[in-house]
């Protein structure tokens, strides 16, 4: 049974860094996509990043581009995202996502599998 398991969140400052980990079980991602997820107060989960394993292939939305960083340890089956510079509105329980199967674009949830239980993220003003 593959599993997802998260850590790193926590209470942070405006402007301060966080590094979320997620570590996968039960099978190996390296052949396929994974990515975070993220699901503020009151709203529906949106795409923050994901990364095609093999080809190395990255994508973020706007919204932290150029602030997050997603990276992978395929030999750990661990996948993480680094998030600098961060605000109140990144405030959120953050997923980690991965999928078994192919598919064109990264940012839709419903193309992810599997799920991890998440982690909250709290960006304090």
């Amino acid at each position: 049974q593959v599993q997802l398991v998260e850590s790193g969140g926590g209470l942070v400052q405006t402007g301060g860094s966080l590094r979320l980990s997620c570590t996968a079980s039960g099978r190996t991602f390296s052949d396929t996509t994974m990515g975070w997820f993220r699901q503020g107060p009151g709203k529906e989960r949106e795409f923050v990043a994901a990364r095609r394993i093999r080809s190395g292939i990255t994508r973020y939305s706007d919204s932290v581009k150029g602030r997050f960083t997603i990276s992978i340890d395929i030999a750990k089956n661990t996948i993480y995202l680094q998030m600098n510079s961060l605000k109140p509105e990144d405030t959120a329980v953050y997923y980690c996502a991965a999928r078994s199967r192919y598919y064109v674009g990264l940012e839709g949830p419903t193309t992810y599998d599997y799920w991890g239980q998440g982690t909250q993220v709290t960006v304090s003003s």
